[in-house]
């Protein structure tokens, strides 16, 4: 692979690293790693290592992440936990950015370029159900892959978006708690685990990404409450495209100070600014990775505890009350949600159960304001597949958990009908079927037939 790379790229590493460019020429010839990340939002990390049958060992810097055997990888997207949303594989360093924003439950938190999701998906799991994750990409396919990981780890508390960063800062100022800026890049650090980049890299180098990065941490900025967290991130070694875009901005902002992040074993300080993180192919088990925290400084006799404000243009609420909303209102009442009506939007049939306090905003490009529940149909209520993700056993009376090796899951998870066994108790009406207990989808029972209701676009293949 290190003959492959551009040699104006090696003149640039070898300015950058020093003595130490031989060996990180050198880790061209080792397999890039391969991680695996708990969803802690439906299980622990103990249940996970006891569970999944494979030694799993910790990545150092993130409590839940763990390194699998690349041969185990694809064996771990062909499992009924992973369609139940148990863990989200991922590249060891893109676990960094999500676990050093500080996140808190009940913070709104803001994913600006969040596509696919692997991000996202741990900002949501750390929310525990509290606050806000708003996730949003500009390109509206990869939003649609964002949105999926999204509703398969059980997030109910989200909004997601297509929109341009601009347009979100100016309905949307000062309203976020902590914002993560996972920027498009160059993608120098991921060179090992996908070659195809250098060609990009040759077509739109630093010099295109950087000011586009520019660009979109003026609006987080913007976007950013008093006394909130911006964390930027790149997966890229140019000082152009990492270092040098953070000094501008905090010569732009007086109002923005850089929050140090602490080193970890084989992790470095930023490169001509202190306090960054980077991350180096020959220094840990993973690829290249820069990331830097900054706050925006609140104003004096401000509380650091400042909510964020509300959107300038507030969508309508929908009259509550309605019959359409009594039976969607009453399932999840069933499922522990409160019944607060002023949760409950319905848009052409379908019910979103939107997240506490929040407001959807004109003008936006949503593809989801909130928990999608479900739809009305002719009358009826039919819960959506998004919401048996967020659901269990325990939550979900009317359940059936078929233990891990139950060559019925893998029937279920193909849309087949799927048959009770005598032994087993017939039932009726909406099911949850659970992978031990944790939800995987539901069926239509008519005594022990359950005819299969798994999304078609989720199926496994």
């Amino acid at each position: 692979m290190r003959q492959d790379l551009p040699e104006s790229f090696k003149i640039q590493m070898r300015e950058l690293l020093g003595g130490e460019y031989g060996a990180w020429l050198e880790s061209f010839d080792a397999p890039p790693a391969a991680g695996l990340r708990v969803n802690t939002l439906k299980w622990s990390t103990a249940e996970a290592a006891g569970k999944l049958g494979v030694p799993l060992r910790r990545v150092p810097w993130t409590e839940n992440g763990f390194y699998v055997e690349r041969e185990a990888k694809e064996r771990f997207s062909k499992d009924p936990y992973y369609y139940a949303g148990l863990y989200y594989l991922q590249e060891p360093s893109a676990m960094a950015p999500a676990r050093f924003l500080p996140v808190r439950p009940g913070d709104k938190v803001l994913d600006l370029c969040a596509a696919p999701g692997g991000k996202s998906t741990e900002l949501g799991a750390r929310l525990q159900g509290k606050g806000l994750l708003w996730a949003n990409d500009i390109s509206s396919s990869r939003a649609k892959a964002l949105l999926k990981n999204l509703e398969l780890f059980g997030i109910a508390n989200i909004c997601v978006s297509s929109e341009t960063p601009d347009k979100l800062a100016g309905l949307y100022p000062e309203y976020f708690d902590r914002i993560l800026v996972d920027a498009p890049c160059s993608g120098e650090g991921m060179f090992r685990r996908d070659p195809g980049m250098v060609k990009d890299w040759l077509e739109r180098g630093p010099e295109y990404y950087a000011p586009v990065q520019a660009g979109i941490l003026e609006q987080a900025v913007r976007l950013l409450r008093p006394g909130g967290y911006l964390l930027y991130s790149t997966c890229t070694f140019s000082r152009l495209e990492d270092e040098e875009n953070v000094l501008r901005l905090l010569r732009n902002h007086s109002e923005m100070e850089l929050e140090p992040l602490k080193p970890f074993p084989g992790a470095c300080g930023g490169i001509g600014l202190e306090g960054c993180l980077r991350l180096f192919p020959h220094r840990i088990e993973g690829e290249g990775h820069f990331l830097a925290l900054m706050r925006k400084k609140c104003t004096e006799g401000m509380p650091e505890e400042r909510s964020g404000r509300e959107p300038l243009q507030a969508a309508p609420e929908r009259p509550a009350g309605t019959d359409e909303l009594s039976e969607p209102a009453a399932f999840l009442a069933k499922c522990g949600f409160d019944r607060d009506p002023r949760r409950l939007l319905v848009n052409g049939g379908s019910v979103c159960y939107l997240p506490e306090g929040f407001t959807p905003a004109r003008g936006i490009r949503y593809l989801r304001t909130g928990l999608y529940a479900g739809t009305v149909k002719k009358g009826r209520f039919e819960p959506s597949q998004a919401m048996a993700m967020v659901l269990d056993s325990d939550t979900f009376a009317d359940s059936i958990s078929f233990p891990h090796e139950d060559e019925r899951l893998v029937r279920y998870l193909k849309g087949e009908t799927v048959f009770l066994r005598e032994d087993e108790p017939a039932r009726q009406g909406w099911q949850l079927i659970c992978v031990d207990g944790h939800g995987l989808g539901f069926a239509k029972a008519s005594g022990r037939t359950l005819k299969n209701k798994y999304y078609p676009g989720w199926r496994w293949m």
